[in-house]
């Protein structure tokens, strides 16, 4: 009886472990809400304030709330740089437009903008647990904030900053406007992908954002579809 029992206990799986979502350098009401909106979607929230930078070389996260503001380079940098935590889903808080591309050499992945409020910080952490549970097969698009390039067609150039990237197109952010079915060609770099170039063409847009399509004919596209499939299988 006890043998048999023994070898059911063997044969149960164990839990899985809880997604972790580092809390660093946050105030005391943005850990508050932060929290329960992670805990909403079973992820434990962990906060850190001194050795911030150290317990991420160390420990392993799924995520990771930096407020942008001094210091907060060391401890992207010790994230990236950790063989645990290099593809932790990076959140910033706080920060201007060009404070997020300044630190875009880290990919940080969605901003919280302050003053936070509950709605909007609902529907960021909505838009993106199944990145921090791993879930990302079910996740076609990887949102990462980085600089990009964009040259139209009669060469005007324009600066714009990605939201969204997938291995058949990018959402980017810009003040200038782009018309649909424009041809341009698009140029960015990703964490551990150097600078790529890729031909694209608008398929939509909106106030301040349109959405690309890579060329199909256009070989460079692999590459971009190589990062993405590592960064899904690592």
């Amino acid at each position: 009886m006890e043998k048999a029992f023994a070898t059911v206990l063997a044969r149960t799986p164990s839990k899985k472990a809880t997604a972790r979502v580092a809390l660093v350098d946050l105030k005391e009401s943005s850990r508050f809400l932060l929290s329960e909106c992670f805990r909403q979607f079973g992820i434990e929230t962990v906060v850190t304030s001194a050795g911030s930078a150290e317990r991420l070389r160390q420990e392993k996260f799924e995520a990771c709330v930096i407020n942008l503001r001094p210091g907060a380079e060391k401890v992207m940098e010790a994230a990236r740089t950790s063989p645990s935590n290099s593809r932790l889903v990076l959140y910033g808080l706080g920060g201007s437009a060009q404070d997020t591309l300044r630190y875009s050499k880290y990919g940080i992945n969605a901003m919280f903008h302050e003053p936070l409020e509950r709605p909007a910080a609902m529907k960021l952490v909505r838009a993106t647990h199944m990145l921090v549970l791993h879930e990302f097969r079910r996740y076609a698009r990887i949102p990462i904030m980085t600089e990009v390039t964009v040259v139209s067609a009669d060469g005007h150039r324009l600066n714009a900053s990605s939201l969204e990237v997938s291995s058949g197109g990018m959402s980017l952010k810009t003040s200038e406007d782009m018309p649909s079915e424009s041809n341009v060609e698009i140029s960015f770099s990703l964490l551990t992908l150097p600078r790529v170039a890729v031909r694209s063409v608008v398929t939509w847009r909106k106030a301040k954002s349109f959405g690309v399509r890579f060329d199909h004919g256009d070989d460079r596209r692999r590459k971009i579809k190589e990062w993405i499939d590592g960064y899904l299988e690592s």
